[in-house]
């Protein structure tokens, strides 16, 4: 019976394989690449059958020479053994003329049959063959009853990040990819994709964006104004997140119909400008968590370096919690003994009248006033300087293209021109006296060898870096880097922020916020009975549960079947906790964490399909 079933499915498969090849010819014959493919490939066979033809008439005239007679479906036949190589040896000449004219006929028979033809089928027809069934197996819609996801416009290192955090929070999503080639490829990597021209409105039909939850604009400036105009003559009330690379173009795409637009340089400019250390020490608050404010404290020059964390006594003077300690780059649990060095910068989580409090007490403390140096002079370089200077604080610029030098003036107190890797430029730009340095150029190994390089000349410096793929994140850290940002984990984290409705939370490299339900296993003990902490490293900052929130809860807080846990933390940490506890089974997700994924549209789109409500976009 099995056999039976085997062989019918066999003989299915054949069947549907010979309807499709016709097809598949059908749609090849008809492109016009295909075509003019074909004619070289047409020319050569048709040069071919001419010399095998001139060959055969040769052959008769040698033999008639030699006193031989043969037919000419004989010439034929000799003339094919011979360039194929076969030389059956039925048929030969006697003569000295007929052997060199043999050797003709098999050197040419070498070139023009073994070499020649076939890797001309193969560039003019085989190739393309594959490459037109490729792109069949991209596929042109999305398939399933797929609502509530992401739709992305082109693939690239801000997709790949974005992805990885969608798949990590459960939320579907689909790219779009113009070349059905690449398309194909990504699907088969399992790549949740879709073929099509990202700025045809029939696309976002395909793609159902009416449904989506969310589009993201991810290509050029002029591409996202036609994108954004695209999907609002498909689906005027879904959200568009449109990028800007320049600041000007950001009215251009909230005219064409973009809900948010983020100009990602001019962002990583400043959140690269706030991690720097100058000036009075200060609370620098990176986010908010409902009522919870997280922010991060430098120790340098402060009465708390050289102490444990237990002997701040923060919570007991402020309120604040300790939640985590940043040493060169690495997110660090923060233990009760855990030693606070000049490099040391805490994770803090209280309230915005805690943060208060705690500036208040630190502001007799000055650190250095000299300029801080910003290396590299692009949109990146300049929104770091102008950040800088919003904040009282004076930068010098470096950057080693003398045609910038007007514009660099207008956003830096000094602009030195040269090559930073000369230790007489960089010894001249202030490096030696630098409180911090903060790196902007576009290619992460020249920011890591300038990490290095600055290090070693000022090792008391803060250094900041701008990477550009997150893979180079370690080795910049070990370069010497204190904090280290890419524009693709920005990207990623501003879209998912804006999906979920809360607040933009940006930590450096690794770190972020995780919202997970509390593990069967767990429902009814306390925080400190739990061992989350001490297994995998994660800070509880908020416990939510039947409609409210506990936030920086004790270590006594009682952990209840169906609530959720807000920790804080690294993405290797939230793996192990996964690994530790996702095993067993969970609690269902609740209604709040639901709601807080539909994103901060979903009220105004149900009210205006209820016509209680007025559309949010032009």
């Amino acid at each position: 019976m099995r056999n039976t079933l085997l062989a019918i499915s066999g003989a299915l498969h054949e069947s549907v394989e010979m309807k499709f090849l016709p097809s598949q010819l059908a749609l090849l014959l008809g492109e016009n690449e295909m075509r003019r493919n074909l004619r070289p490939l047409l020319k050569y066979l048709a040069l071919l059958t001419a010399t095998i033809c001139v060959f055969s008439v040769v052959f008769h005239v040698i033999m008639l020479y030699e006193g031989q007679e043969h037919s000419w479906l004989t010439g034929f036949y000799w003339t094919l053994t011979v360039m194929s190589t076969l030389g059956f040896g039925d048929i030969t000449f006697h003569g000295d003329l007929g052997r060199a004219f043999s050797i003709v006929v098999l050197l040419s028979g070498i070139v023009m049959l073994m070499i020649v033809l076939p890797f001309t089928f193969i560039r003019f027809f085989y190739a393309p063959w594959l490459e037109a069934q490729m792109r069949l197996r991209a596929p042109r819609s999305l398939s399933g009853d797929v609502s509530g996801h992401v739709i992305i416009c082109g693939y690239d290192g801000i997709a790949i990040g974005l992805i990885r955090r969608l798949e990590e929070h459960g939320i579907p999503y689909c790219t779009i990819e113009a070349d059905p080639a690449k398309a194909a490829n990504l699907h088969a990597d399992g790549i949740s994709v879709v073929a099509g021209a990202p700025a045809a409105s029939a696309t976002y039909e395909a793609v159902r964006a009416r449904d989506a939850a969310l589009v993201f604009a991810n290509l050029g400036d002029a591409a996202n104004t036609n994108v954004t105009l695209s999907v609002r003559e498909s689906a005027p009330d879904v959200p568009i997140v449109a990028l800007a690379d320049e600041m000007s173009s950001v009215d251009v795409l909230e005219l064409a119909g973009a809900s948010e637009v983020v100009p990602l340089k001019q962002r990583l400019g400043e959140h690269l400008a706030s991690r720097v250390a100058v000036g009075t020490p200060q609370a620098h608050r990176i986010g908010r968590f409902e009522d919870l404010v997280i922010a991060e404290f430098p120790i340098e020059n402060t009465s708390l370096r050289g102490r444990t964390v237990r002997d701040t006594r923060l919570r007991e003077l402020t309120g604040l919690s300790i939640v985590g300690v940043w040493e060169r780059g690495v997110l660090m649990p923060a233990h009760p003994e855990t030693v606070l060095s000049d490099h040391s910068v805490p994770v803090i989580v209280g309230t915005e009248e805690q943060l208060t409090e705690l500036d208040a007490l630190f502001i007799i403390y000055q650190l250095h006033d000299d300029p801080v140096l910003v290396i590299g002079g692009g949109k990146v370089g300049q929104a770091a300087a102008r950040a800088l200077r919003a904040r009282d604080v004076r930068a010098t610029i470096l950057d080693k293209d003398g045609q910038l030098m007007d514009e660099l003036r207008e956003c830096a107190d000094r602009v030195v021109v040269g090559d930073a890797a000369e230790l007489e430029v960089v010894t001249g730009a202030g490096i030696a006296e630098a409180p911090s340095v903060v790196l902007t150029t576009n290619d992460d190994a020249t920011n890591i060898f300038l990490a290095l390089y600055c290090r070693r000349l000022n090792p008391e410096a803060r250094i900041v870096s701008r990477i550009n793929e997150e893979w180079n994140l370690e080795a910049i850290h070990r370069a010497g880097a204190d904090f280290a940002l890419s524009h693709s984990s920005l990207a990623a984290k501003s879209v998912l922020s804006i999906l979920q409705g809360i607040n933009l939370v940006v930590f450096g490299e690794g770190a972020d916020l995780f919202v997970e339900p509390v593990p069967l296993d767990l429902a009814g003990k306390t925080l400190a009975e739990s061992g989350i902490g001490a297994t995998t490293g994660l800070n509880v900052i908020a416990v939510h549960a039947g409609g409210e929130s506990i936030t920086n809860p004790s270590a006594s807080t009682e952990l209840a079947s169906g609530a959720e846990l807000v920790m804080l933390g690294t993405v290797s940490q939230h793996q192990e906790f996964s690994n530790h506890f996702g095993s067993r089974a969970r609690a269902a997700p609740s209604s709040w964490r639901a709601r807080r994924f539909r994103g901060p549209w979903a009220a105004k789109r149900t009210a205006d399909a209820t016509g209680r409500g007025k559309s949010p976009h032009p």
